[in-house]
């Protein structure tokens, strides 16, 4: 077979001079030449015969020409592009068959599946042992942030860092060449994400030092720290302990020490505190830290010193409003910036060290606790606290977010214009638009439109007037909420930091 590669080479490179890839800053010509060369390379060092080289250098020249359809499905699109193409250059169907699974296990995880393709995926990622690595990511880099495949510096970095510790190189010639290189730049990398993000916390720490001395703040946030201190004392004094009703977390483990014991609760819930005020001081800085200490002893010195009124014998009425009590006043607590159960900051703490999400290390936690309730105080009981629990949840969830809880409204209507007036200068709310398509309905799948699609952030009382504003002016428009756990910047109110 007489491939005529050189032909082949040279009206590809025109391919790349197309507008199209001027957008890419990394996948262009420059790419292509250097994977080629990579590919030949690793060809020869795995000692394939010259009509194999040239199958591989073929994939390695084609599996980014599609890319001036765009990244996404680009391998198909070079596949297509091969399909249409090779034939003219002397390559029959086994060849291109042959070419395309080549350029189809280049796609993100690689999947090679013989030799050929496992050289072709090493020559696509040569440039992470490469010693001009540095140029190259940061034109991958420039490429990424203009395509919105990543948001920052620091997101960047990230996404390398975890990139690189997880490839592999599929060739031995590959290895040889590349890894020890590989492993100082992600060594490097390491470095440089550690020291971005020092500065970032110093700069937090900076901004946190400033909010810190405003009076004003300072008074509202001991204010609250003392209604939060004293609801809780109460719904613990009053409500849980006369009852023997528990809660979770860490305030959960007091109360079935204290029962268990009759050790003081006040001193438990400082002790076991400890820890997580430890665990926060590493993990959400020191001014929170601190705050945290300070709301645990005085909660501590709380429980020790105010007397107990039972309110009610009631368990229904214990559980509720004993759970109601101590969420307002966790919750009020929250609101200054500190905390009076530790258990959120141990598991945020133990998180970075499992595989485990904070809600499962949490739940996980509060069902030991509430099982250990079970065989000590009967099911009953056990089945009580965790209503008392669920309250308390609930009353937290209420008092941090309030009213003012925002959710995010997607809207896709045919009268755009008039519902983005609407949010703007009706609602005065900042909106963000992304272009889409709309259609594609049973029946009429071929049938579609674009459409700018709207996104707002609105609080929780303003959906309803919302909903009605854009029933008026479509009442066919397509739209959907979701709630929001934190928001932050723009034109939306700014919620209390923590």
């Amino acid at each position: 077979m007489t491939y005529r590669y050189e032909q082949l080479d040279d009206d590809v490179s025109r391919v790349f001079l197309q507008p199209e890839f001027s957008l890419y800053s990394y996948h262009n010509a420059e790419h292509t030449s250097y994977v080629v060369r990579m590919a030949e390379e690793i060809a020869r060092r795995e000692q394939l015969d010259d009509a194999s080289v040239t199958l591989v250098k073929t994939a390695a020249l084609l599996h980014d020409i599609g890319y001036v359809g765009g990244s996404e499905g680009h391998e198909e699109r070079s596949c297509a592009w091969a399909v249409q193409h090779l034939a003219l250059y002397g390559y029959d169907e086994a060849d291109i068959a042959h070419v395309c699974m080549m350029i189809r296990a280049t796609k993100m995880p690689q999947s090679p599946t013989d030799l050929m393709s496992r050289i072709v995926c090493d020559a696509d990622l040569a440039h992470l042992g490469s010693p001009d690595y540095k140029s190259s990511a940061e034109r991958m880099y420039r490429e990424y942030l203009a395509s919105g495949r990543t948001r920052s510096t620091e997101a960047w970095l990230q996404q390398q860092i975890d990139f690189i510790a997880s490839q592999s190189y599929h060739t031995e010639s590959a290895r040889q060449m590349f890894e020890s290189q590989k492993q100082q730049h992600l060594a490097h990398l390491r470095v440089e994400a550690a020291a971005t993000e020092a500065a970032e916390a110093g700069a937090t720490a900076t901004a946190k030092d400033t909010h810190r001395q405003d009076p004003m703040q300072m008074l509202r946030d001991a204010a609250l720290v003392i209604a939060g201190v004293l609801m809780a004392s109460v719904a613990l004094k009053d409500f849980l302990v006369p009852n023997r009703f528990f809660d979770g977390g860490v305030t959960g483990l007091s109360l079935l020490v204290h029962e268990l014991n009759h050790w003081s609760l006040g001193i438990l819930i400082v002790v076991f505190n400890i820890p997580a005020i430890i665990a926060a001081y590493y993990s959400a800085g020191r001014r929170f830290a601190t705050r945290m200490l300070v709301g645990v002893l005085l909660l501590g010195v709380s429980l020790e010193v105010l007397p107990s009124f039972p309110a009610t014998g009631d368990k229904l009425l214990v559980a509720v409003f004993g759970g109601a009590f101590l969420g307002v006043g966790i919750g009020l607590v929250m609101r200054a910036g500190a905390a009076l159960d530790g258990i959120e900051v141990l598991a945020l703490y133990t998180l970075r060290r499992t595989s485990f999400t904070i809600s499962e290390i949490i739940l996980g936690i509060n069902i030991i606790l509430f099982t250990i309730a079970a065989f000590a105080f009967g099911v009953e009981t056990a089945l009580y606290s965790i209503l008392t629990y669920f309250t308390a949840s609930r009353c937290i969830d209420y008092v941090v977010e309030g009213l003012q809880a925002y959710t995010g409204v997607t809207i896709i209507s045919s009268r755009s214009e008039a519902i983005k007036h609407i949010l703007v200068n009706n609602l005065g709310r900042g909106i963000t638009v992304y272009k889409g398509e709309r259609g594609f309905l049973p029946g009429s799948y071929h049938v579609s439109s674009e459409c700018d699609i709207i996104f707002t952030v609105i609080t929780r009382l303003e959906l309803r007037k919302l909903q009605n504003l854009i029933s008026d002016v479509d009442p066919k428009a397509f739209v959907f909420a979701s709630a929001i756990k934190d928001a932050s910047g723009g034109i939306i109110s700014r919620r209390h930091e923590h």
